[in-house]
């Protein structure tokens, strides 16, 4: 058992130290071929590295190159420029010199042509000299004029200065006047007011203080509806009625004003605000109110009253009394006002 035993143990083979020993020459094999391979690597930068440089610099001599040659054209075309101008010069200068020739050429000719010209010249300062002396003998005529304006002028404002004394002595009196005047026509005024009260009065008493004829401020009113038809303009009887009252009392009025007071009766027409339908006589309201007026001044008119005393005005629905479109309204407001004034 011992002997086979043996011969097993020598029979088995150890192969692990070559296998360790192929691998080691596999890694360095490995490790050399890096080794190349990084030292080409690097190598080869320095190669591309060094070519760029070189190539860089060469583009920069190129860049330095094109410089030059843009300013050897610029000096070469300054220089062509140069050269052109010269070329003007120099033919400006002949054309001098061939001027001078010319001119010394005609010298002679040029001195006599001087010699008349100093002889006109000459003889037209004379004519000058003269011309001043004439100047200076009507300068002193103007001066001796002058002297005898101011004179004329001293002589105006001296009556300048009395008129404007006069139109001041005039001033006064015309405000003495327009004082006198405003006094006389306060009094004339307060006169007509004091025959306007009588005149009012008297009316009062003739018509008997009815509810619809009133005094309204300066005026006398009376109500349409007293006096005229719905729609018409021909005084009703009742109307004239009226009317020949107050021509009456106009009458007798009149023959108590002085003639120097220019009085007039005004004679207003008024409506409502009604519309008229159109078809009728009467288009509207302003026709309507004028025309009613004028009834009214015909009528005194034909009971005596003068004509030149008296003055019929329509004023249609625009002169209202009373606001608002109720009947009441529209029953103040249609109405004839008489008001004595002065024309």
């Amino acid at each position: 058992m011992a002997l086979a035993r043996n011969r097993r143990r020598e029979r088995a083979v150890d192969y692990w130290p070559g296998f360790v020993d192929a691998l080691s020459t596999l890694l360095i094999s490995i490790m050399f071929l890096l080794t190349v391979f990084v030292v080409g690597q690097f190598i080869l930068s320095r190669e591309i590295t060094g070519r760029d440089e070189v190539l860089n610099r060469l583009n920069s001599q190129i860049n330095e190159l094109t410089q030059l040659l843009a300013l050897e054209k610029g000096s070469n075309q300054d220089l062509q420029d140069s050269v052109a101008n010269l070329q003007a010069s120099l033919a400006s200068a002949e054309g001098d010199r061939s001027r001078l020739q010319a001119l010394l050429n005609a010298g002679s000719g040029g001195q006599d042509a001087a010699q008349k010209r100093i002889g006109s010249m000459t003889q037209e300062l004379d004519e000058q000299k003269q011309v001043s002396e004439r100047a200076l003998s009507q300068v002193e005529l103007l001066n001796q004029q002058i002297s005898a304006l101011r004179s004329q002028i001293a002589a105006v404002e001296a009556a300048l200065q009395a008129s404007e004394e006069k139109d001041r002595v005039s001033q006064t009196k015309i405000a003495d006047l327009g004082s006198r005047l405003n006094v006389a026509l306060a009094a004339r005024v307060q006169e007509l007011n004091r025959y306007r009260s009588d005149f009012f009065g008297r009316l009062r008493e003739i018509l008997s203080d009815r509810e619809n004829i009133r005094i309204v401020g300066d005026r006398f009113v009376f109500q349409s509806e007293v006096l005229f038809p719905s729609g018409g303009a021909d005084l009703n009887p009742e109307g004239q009625t009226e009317m020949a009252k107050l021509a009456a009392a106009l009458l007798d009025l009149a023959k108590e004003i002085p003639p120097e007071i220019n009085w007039v009766l005004r004679v207003d027409g008024h409506t409502d605000n009604v519309p008229l339908a159109g078809t009728g006589r009467y288009r509207d309201n302003w026709e309507l109110s004028s025309a009613r007026a004028i009834s009214v001044v015909k009528f005194l008119i034909a009971q005596g009253v003068p004509a030149d005393r008296l003055v019929a005005a329509g004023f249609g629905e625009f002169q209202p009394i009373a606001p608002g479109d109720t009947p009441d309204a529209h029953s103040t407001n249609r109405r004839i006002e008489l008001k004595l004034t002065e024309k």
